[in-house]
Protein backbone atom coordinates (compact mmCIF):
# COMPACT_ATOMS: atom_id res chain seq x y z
CA UNK A 1 0.00 0.00 0.00
CA UNK A 2 1.32 3.45 -0.91
CA UNK A 3 0.34 6.40 1.30
CA UNK A 4 0.95 10.14 1.04
CA UNK A 5 1.18 12.04 4.34
CA UNK A 6 0.49 15.77 3.88
CA UNK A 7 1.28 17.71 7.05
CA UNK A 8 2.99 21.08 7.55
CA UNK A 9 4.47 20.08 10.92
CA UNK A 10 7.68 18.42 9.73
CA UNK A 11 8.18 16.58 13.02
CA UNK A 12 4.67 15.14 13.09
CA UNK A 13 4.75 14.24 9.40
CA UNK A 14 8.06 12.42 9.76
CA UNK A 15 6.94 10.56 12.90
CA UNK A 16 3.69 9.44 11.26
CA UNK A 17 5.51 8.41 8.08
CA UNK A 18 8.10 6.38 9.96
CA UNK A 19 5.41 4.67 12.01
CA UNK A 20 3.44 3.75 8.89
CA UNK A 21 6.58 2.41 7.22
CA UNK A 22 7.08 0.18 10.26
CA UNK A 23 3.60 -1.17 9.50
CA UNK A 24 4.69 -2.20 6.01
CA UNK A 25 3.38 0.78 4.04
CA UNK A 26 5.29 2.71 1.39
CA UNK A 27 5.02 6.33 2.50
CA UNK A 28 5.81 9.67 0.87
CA UNK A 29 5.63 12.99 2.71
CA UNK A 30 4.66 16.51 1.63
CA UNK A 31 4.94 19.52 3.95
CA UNK A 32 2.74 21.90 1.93
CA UNK A 33 -0.14 21.76 -0.50
CA UNK A 34 1.82 22.52 -3.66
CA UNK A 35 4.35 19.75 -2.99
CA UNK A 36 1.48 17.35 -2.30
CA UNK A 37 -0.22 18.29 -5.59
CA UNK A 38 3.01 17.58 -7.48
CA UNK A 39 3.43 14.17 -5.82
CA UNK A 40 -0.18 13.29 -6.59
CA UNK A 41 0.44 13.99 -10.27
CA UNK A 42 3.54 11.78 -10.32
CA UNK A 43 2.44 8.81 -8.20
CA UNK A 44 -0.60 6.65 -7.49
CA UNK A 45 -1.62 6.49 -3.84
CA UNK A 46 -4.21 4.34 -2.13
CA UNK A 47 -4.65 6.72 0.81
CA UNK A 48 -3.79 10.39 1.47
CA UNK A 49 -3.48 11.47 5.10
CA UNK A 50 -4.30 15.16 4.75
CA UNK A 51 -3.89 18.04 7.18
CA UNK A 52 -6.59 20.59 6.45
CA UNK A 53 -4.74 23.82 7.26
CA UNK A 54 -1.80 23.75 4.84
CA UNK A 55 0.51 26.46 3.46
CA UNK A 56 0.76 26.98 -0.29
CA UNK A 57 -2.49 25.24 -1.17
CA UNK A 58 -5.19 24.79 1.45
CA UNK A 59 -6.12 21.26 2.38
CA UNK A 60 -9.71 21.87 1.28
CA UNK A 61 -8.56 22.73 -2.24
CA UNK A 62 -6.25 19.72 -2.33
CA UNK A 63 -9.05 17.45 -1.11
CA UNK A 64 -11.35 18.58 -3.91
CA UNK A 65 -8.55 18.04 -6.42
CA UNK A 66 -8.03 14.47 -5.18
CA UNK A 67 -11.74 13.67 -5.22
CA UNK A 68 -12.14 14.96 -8.77
CA UNK A 69 -8.97 13.29 -10.07
CA UNK A 70 -8.84 10.25 -12.34
CA UNK A 71 -6.75 8.23 -9.86
CA UNK A 72 -9.07 8.41 -6.88
CA UNK A 73 -7.13 8.07 -3.64
CA UNK A 74 -9.04 7.77 -0.37
CA UNK A 75 -8.67 10.84 1.86
CA UNK A 76 -8.25 10.78 5.63
CA UNK A 77 -8.32 14.30 7.05
CA UNK A 78 -6.01 14.56 10.05
CA UNK A 79 -6.43 17.93 11.75
CA UNK A 80 -6.61 19.76 15.06
CA UNK A 81 -10.05 21.07 14.08
CA UNK A 82 -11.98 18.16 15.50
CA UNK A 83 -15.33 19.76 16.36
CA UNK A 84 -18.46 18.16 14.82
CA UNK A 85 -18.97 21.09 12.44
CA UNK A 86 -15.38 20.76 11.22
CA UNK A 87 -15.88 17.04 10.67
CA UNK A 88 -19.06 17.66 8.68
CA UNK A 89 -17.30 20.31 6.59
CA UNK A 90 -14.35 18.03 5.87
CA UNK A 91 -16.54 15.12 4.85
CA UNK A 92 -18.63 17.49 2.77
CA UNK A 93 -15.53 18.28 0.71
CA UNK A 94 -15.30 14.62 -0.23
CA UNK A 95 -12.95 13.31 2.47
CA UNK A 96 -13.59 9.65 3.24
CA UNK A 97 -12.70 9.80 6.93
CA UNK A 98 -11.75 12.38 9.56
CA UNK A 99 -9.46 12.01 12.59
CA UNK A 100 -8.80 14.83 15.03
CA UNK A 101 -5.50 15.62 16.70
CA UNK A 102 -4.21 14.39 19.06
CA UNK A 103 -4.85 10.85 17.88
CA UNK A 104 -4.03 7.30 18.88
CA UNK A 105 -1.55 5.93 16.33
CA UNK A 106 -2.95 2.36 16.20
CA UNK A 107 -6.35 3.89 15.34
CA UNK A 108 -4.74 5.85 12.50
CA UNK A 109 -3.24 2.64 11.10
CA UNK A 110 -6.58 0.82 11.26
CA UNK A 111 -8.40 3.69 9.57
CA UNK A 112 -5.84 3.84 6.75
CA UNK A 113 -6.11 0.11 6.13
CA UNK A 114 -9.90 0.29 6.22
CA UNK A 115 -9.87 3.11 3.65
CA UNK A 116 -7.53 1.18 1.37
CA UNK A 117 -10.03 -1.70 1.34
CA UNK A 118 -12.78 0.73 0.36
CA UNK A 119 -10.87 2.21 -2.57
CA UNK A 120 -12.88 1.77 -5.81
CA UNK A 121 -10.31 -0.61 -7.33
CA UNK A 122 -9.35 -2.25 -4.04
CA UNK A 123 -8.73 -5.95 -4.24
CA UNK A 124 -9.22 -8.80 -1.83
CA UNK A 125 -7.80 -8.83 1.66
CA UNK A 126 -6.39 -12.35 1.30
CA UNK A 127 -4.40 -13.93 -1.53
CA UNK A 128 -3.55 -17.56 -2.26
CA UNK A 129 -1.06 -19.04 -4.73
CA UNK A 130 1.74 -21.62 -4.78
CA UNK A 131 0.73 -22.88 -1.33
CA UNK A 132 1.04 -19.35 0.07
CA UNK A 133 -1.75 -17.73 2.09
CA UNK A 134 -1.27 -13.99 2.62
CA UNK A 135 -3.54 -11.80 4.75
CA UNK A 136 -2.85 -8.17 3.85
CA UNK A 137 -4.83 -6.75 6.79
CA UNK A 138 -3.41 -9.00 9.50
CA UNK A 139 0.03 -8.72 7.83
CA UNK A 140 0.62 -12.47 8.04
CA UNK A 141 1.72 -15.06 5.50
CA UNK A 142 2.08 -18.85 5.55
CA UNK A 143 3.20 -21.46 3.06
CA UNK A 144 1.70 -24.93 3.30
CA UNK A 145 0.69 -24.07 6.85
CA UNK A 146 4.19 -22.88 7.85
CA UNK A 147 4.31 -19.33 9.18
CA UNK A 148 6.69 -17.09 7.22
CA UNK A 149 8.90 -14.68 9.15
CA UNK A 150 9.13 -11.85 6.61
CA UNK A 151 10.63 -8.39 6.86
CA UNK A 152 8.47 -5.38 6.00
CA UNK A 153 9.87 -5.16 2.45
CA UNK A 154 9.75 -8.92 1.86
CA UNK A 155 6.07 -8.89 2.82
CA UNK A 156 5.43 -5.86 0.60
CA UNK A 157 7.06 -7.52 -2.41
CA UNK A 158 5.19 -10.79 -1.84
CA UNK A 159 1.87 -8.95 -1.49
CA UNK A 160 2.51 -6.98 -4.70
CA UNK A 161 3.33 -10.15 -6.66
CA UNK A 162 0.34 -12.06 -5.35
CA UNK A 163 -2.02 -9.15 -5.94
CA UNK A 164 -0.82 -8.60 -9.50
CA UNK A 165 -1.08 -12.22 -10.70
CA UNK A 166 1.30 -11.26 -13.51
CA UNK A 167 4.97 -10.45 -13.92
CA UNK A 168 6.12 -7.22 -12.26
CA UNK A 169 9.31 -5.43 -13.14
CA UNK A 170 11.80 -4.24 -10.54
CA UNK A 171 10.49 -0.71 -11.19
CA UNK A 172 6.93 -1.87 -10.49
CA UNK A 173 8.02 -3.40 -7.19
CA UNK A 174 9.94 -0.28 -6.19
CA UNK A 175 6.81 1.76 -6.90
CA UNK A 176 4.55 -0.46 -4.81
CA UNK A 177 6.71 -1.62 -1.90
CA UNK A 178 9.13 1.27 -1.38
CA UNK A 179 8.67 5.05 -1.58
CA UNK A 180 10.00 8.05 -3.49
CA UNK A 181 13.40 7.82 -1.79
CA UNK A 182 14.15 4.37 -3.22
CA UNK A 183 17.13 4.42 -5.59
CA UNK A 184 16.08 2.81 -8.90
CA UNK A 185 19.71 2.03 -9.71
CA UNK A 186 20.36 -0.19 -6.69
CA UNK A 187 19.91 -3.96 -6.54
CA UNK A 188 17.57 -3.72 -3.53
CA UNK A 189 14.74 -5.52 -5.36
CA UNK A 190 17.03 -8.36 -6.44
CA UNK A 191 18.33 -8.76 -2.88
CA UNK A 192 14.81 -8.74 -1.42
CA UNK A 193 13.58 -11.30 -3.97
CA UNK A 194 16.56 -13.54 -3.17
CA UNK A 195 15.84 -13.43 0.57
CA UNK A 196 12.13 -13.98 -0.04
CA UNK A 197 12.81 -17.05 -2.18
CA UNK A 198 14.94 -18.58 0.58
CA UNK A 199 12.21 -18.03 3.16
CA UNK A 200 9.50 -19.45 0.90
CA UNK A 201 11.55 -22.60 0.37
CA UNK A 202 10.85 -25.38 -2.15
CA UNK A 203 9.28 -25.87 -4.56
CA UNK A 204 10.18 -22.43 -6.00
CA UNK A 205 7.28 -19.96 -5.81
CA UNK A 206 8.74 -16.92 -7.60
CA UNK A 207 9.70 -17.15 -11.26
CA UNK A 208 12.07 -14.79 -13.06
CA UNK A 209 10.56 -13.78 -16.40
CA UNK A 210 13.43 -12.75 -18.72
CA UNK A 211 13.35 -9.09 -19.78
CA UNK A 212 10.17 -8.57 -17.74
CA UNK A 213 10.59 -9.20 -14.01
CA UNK A 214 9.11 -11.58 -11.47
CA UNK A 215 5.84 -13.41 -10.94
CA UNK A 216 4.25 -15.87 -8.55
CA UNK A 217 3.94 -19.35 -10.01
CA UNK A 218 0.41 -20.71 -10.36
CA UNK A 219 -0.77 -23.69 -8.40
Amino acid sequence: MRVLVVEDSKHLADVVAEGLRDQGMAVDVAYDGHDAATKLELNDYQVVVLDRDLPGMHGDTLCRMIVEGEQRAMVLMLTAAGAPDDRVAGLGLGADDYLGKPFHFPELVLRIRALARRQPDARARTYRAAGIDLDALAHTATRNGRELDLSVKEFGVLEALMRAKRALSAEDLLEQAWDEHADPFTNTVLVTISRLRRKLGNPPAIETVPSVGYRILDG
